[in-house]
């Protein structure tokens, strides 16, 4: 079993952090995004993940490397300009044989049942099936419309009051073959162009719907939100502590962790600090009687002594000066500050 993780975004959402680190590479507790898709896929009896990025590809060369030896093994594919979900796939196609494969966004933490998604996509003889996800508002999302055994019918815009409905999950089984009449020579979206032609060409697309933990992590709030989740053990097969400190960081006797709060690799947290609903990535620092809440620090970045923040992203390697005071703000790496 194959799979294809479209990791070629650029993370805008993120910004600053994915300015200088893919969003799949950010740390989730203990590992990155990717490592979290890749274990998942690895349990799922996958045993080949393809892969390609037009934007900071050089980045993943060291967690690849780490994973040297690890199921599932990854095959990288160049991608020189950016292709869009459904392009990023047909570009892959040259790595795939005809048997079914998975594709993926790795950007989504997920503890959907894919090998569940498997007999249900063999059981329907379906050429492609996407995996739904039940929502209590769809206005971010837009709506997928099923028949009653599942088929797909349409795709529907984002709606404009809040309803209920099932969104599409970001995890496809497809058969590779049904996708070999496009070719790789511009982007193509597989929500708006390939799956609507495949519906309309009466290829057989169905809907797996699910009701799996499932949250998309491109902005600041959902990335805490999934380290809230992870630490409260809403993610099945996972636990952790709460707070969580990787054993090489140093927080002081003397310093306060409050809630859901990661302390990543060679972090510090000075007497006297105070951490709320935070994550603090590698090497990181929050000097004395520095109070942090509701906010991600970036690799070697540091909060001095008596500031305070809420809500703010600092961005890797930036220093916000003794007193300082913000609150949901964007911090760059030469210290300049902007609202959301």
């Amino acid at each position: 079993m194959r799979a294809v993780v479209l990791v070629g975004g650029q993370g805008t959402r993120l910004r600053p952090l994915t300015l200088t680190t893919k969003k799949e590479l950010l740390p989730l507790v203990d590992r990155t995004i990717l490592d979290h898709t890749l274990d998942r896929l690895a349990r799922h009896g996958v045993r080949e993940a393809v892969m390609s990025s037009p934007y900071l590809e050089d980045t993943f060369r060291p967690v690849l490397e780490a994973r040297d030896g690890s199921a599932p093994a990854v095959r990288w594919v160049t991608e020189t300009e950016a292709l869009d979900t459904g392009g990023a796939i047909v570009s892959a196609l040259g790595a795939l044989d005809d048997e079914p494969c998975f594709a993926l966004n790795g950007d989504i933490l997920t503890d959907l049942d894919m090998t569940a998604m498997r007999a249900f996509h063999e059981d329907r003889g379906a050429a492609v099936t996407i995996a739904l996800q039940r929502v209590p508002d769809a206005r971010a999302f837009g709506l997928v419309a099923t028949e009653a055994d599942g088929r797909v019918r349409e795709f529907r815009e984002k709606p404009q009051d809040e309803v209920p409905g099932e969104i599409n999950a970001g995890t496809y089984l497809l058969d590779p073959t049904v996708l070999r009449r496009w070719t790789p020579d511009r982007p193509i979206s597989i929500e708006r162009e390939i799956f609507p032609e495949l519906i309309a060409a009466g290829e057989p697309v169905f809907g797996f719907v699910t009701e799996s933990y499932w949250i998309d992590l491109g902005t600041p709030d959902k990335y805490l939100q999934a380290h809230a989740d992870l630490l409260a053990g809403r993610f099945r097969g996972l636990t952790y502590p709460t707070p969580w400190v990787h054993h090489e960081a140093q927080v002081d006797p003397g310093a306060e962790l409050v809630g859901a709060v990661c302390v990543g690799r060679e972090a510090r947290v000075a007497s006297g600090g105070r951490v709320e609903g935070s994550v603090l990535l590698p090497g990181s620092s929050v000097d004395t009687g520095a109070d942090v809440r509701a906010s991600i620090l970036g690799r070697g970045a540091r909060v001095g002594a008596r500031a305070r923040l809420d809500d703010v992203v600092v961005a890797d390697g930036a220093e916000l000066p003794p007193g300082a005071r913000l609150h949901a703000q964007r911090v760059a790496a030469d210290g300049s500050t902007w609202h959301d």
